[in-house]
């Protein structure tokens, strides 16, 4: 059972691997995409990340006015 296991999980890794290397029509990959579009994901990810926790503090702010924390 173990083996059998280690075969399935195995293969599916190949197929993964081989799925996001492989070349589509426009003759990049996956992989191509998020080696050129990543640094710009990051920053869009941080830019919300830093809104998300500026309305977070005000949010708690306001909790605390309205409770008398």
């Amino acid at each position: 059972m173990g083996l059998l296991k280690f075969l399935v999980v195995g293969a599916a890794v190949a197929y993964g691997i081989n799925y996001i290397t492989k070349k589509g029509p426009d003759g990049k990959s996956i992989i191509d995409d998020l080696a050129e579009n990543g640094p710009e994901w990051m920053d869009r990810a941080k830019k919300y990340g830093e809104l998300t926790l500026e309305q977070i503090a005000v949010r708690a702010q306001n909790f605390r006015d309205n409770n008398g924390f």
